[in-house]
């Protein structure tokens, strides 16, 4: 259920499973315990959303102990951890322009250096170029060479740097098929020899915030004023209003149905530009005009289990990372499996499944470490958390 909004903030205090709660200071009975510690680093609304104390609660009477991480202590007083699950999105993006996030994260890096044993979840490399819809675009546009078997694609598109780029917008106008969607992003020509029967979507570059689900539909040339650089314009495929959601934990991944937006015709037409709220739209329970397809729209076939597997292996790969989200829709036209986003650790609304799952890997992960370095809480001959994720 969602909870009533307010501004993300970090964890206050560092809490075990057992209920101690002493900012800095672990608890004797935990550390004597034997169990595996497991750190979460997560924002209040991150916490709340996935029910934090209750999977601490799941893990506890499976020799796991689930440690919140407080960010503005010395996080080497809170541990030792032999796993940190974590999403800095927000430290990251922050860091850019605010002189305490910058500390929040280097405080984090030095910790993790300091800790070569210490597994992370994912790695923050690997997290942070899905931050850059400039770096996730790319990975995306080169899966239908190694997919293509699977036929699976993602749409074309355009990266707009500035709204003074006049040559790029022109080039929008010759080679991507209205409607068209607006992701904030950047110039970054692609292949470009098919958009028939395509749409344009407008997105952010920076894919985090409430601002990176802000977006467009733009249907003709004279829509392009409405663009916001820097941002992304997408082809809109066609989908029959039903958005697919790739969840992943590790080796398993989970597919959960939404609602996305409707079918429009093909091609330039005079309807104004349509903006919305891309995580209002795919709700669960979301209702809407944009959602709304005609009666007489066939039922599409549901992704083939074997090409969504193949396509969570090969992003595994890329990635390097165990905990992600993939969106992809079905084209009408071909019934091709299309990927428009990928998600650093989401939601993961709908899974019923994701408590044992995230264990299930949480311990593949810690039967990995042992093997390597016998000896709990070993600092030395361990892989360096920062390369190790799966």
């Amino acid at each position: 259920m969602e909870m009533e909004r307010r501004k993300d903030a970090l964890p206050t205090l560092p809490v075990c499973v057992c209920g101690h709660s002493s900012v800095g200071v672990p608890h004797t009975r935990c550390l004597m315990s034997g169990s595996s510690r497991v750190g979460f680093c997560l924002s209040d609304k991150k916490r709340r959303r996935i029910n934090l104390q209750a999977f601490a609660d799941f893990c506890a009477g499976h020799g796991v102990e689930v440690v919140e991480i407080d960010l503005t202590q010395p996080m080497g007083p809170q541990g030792p951890f032999d796993v940190i699950v974590h999403k800095l999105s927000d430290v990251i993006v922050e860091a850019e322009h605010d002189s305490h996030s910058q500390q929040l994260l280097a405080n984090f890096q030095s910790f993790v250096s300091d800790n070569p044993s210490t597994v992370l979840l994912d790695p923050l490399p690997a997290m942070t170029q899905l931050l850059d819809r400039f770096v996730s675009y790319r990975i995306m546009s080169e899966l239908h060479n190694s997919l293509q078997d699977w036929h699976v694609c993602s749409p074309p598109y355009l990266e707009i740097h500035s709204a003074g780029d006049l040559s790029s917008i022109q080039q929008a106008v010759t080679t991507l098929s209205f409607p068209l969607s607006q992701c904030t992003l950047s110039l970054y020509p692609t292949n470009t020899s098919s958009f028939s029967l395509l749409t344009v979507v407008c997105k952010t570059r920076v894919a985090h915030g409430s601002l990176s689900h802000e977006m467009c539909l733009i249907f003709s040339g004279g829509g392009l004023a409405d663009v916001r650089a820097p941002c992304v314009l997408q082809s809109f495929v066609n989908h029959g209003a039903v958005l697919h959601k790739v969840f992943v934990v590790g080796e398993r991944h989970f597919c959960v149905e939404r609602p996305s937006l409707k079918n429009f015709h093909p091609g330039p037409c005079d309807r104004k530009t349509i903006f919305f709220n891309s995580h209002q739209v795919s709700k669960p329970e979301s209702s809407s005009d944009l959602t709304a397809l005609d009666k007489q729209m066939p039922l599409l076939p549901p992704p083939s289990s074997e090409a969504v597997a193949a396509l969570v292996k090969e992003l595994r790969l890329q990635l390097g990372m165990a905990l992600f989200g993939v969106d992809v829709i079905i084209n009408i036209h071909t019934h091709t499996l299309t990927v428009i986003d990928i998600n650093i650790f989401p939601g993961y609304e709908g899974v019923p499944q994701f408590f044992s799952a995230l264990l299930s890997h949480i311990q593949s992960v810690l039967g990995k470490q042992t093997a390597v370095s016998p000896e709990k809480n070993q600092t030395s001959g361990a892989p360096s958390a920062a390369a190790t994720s799966l």
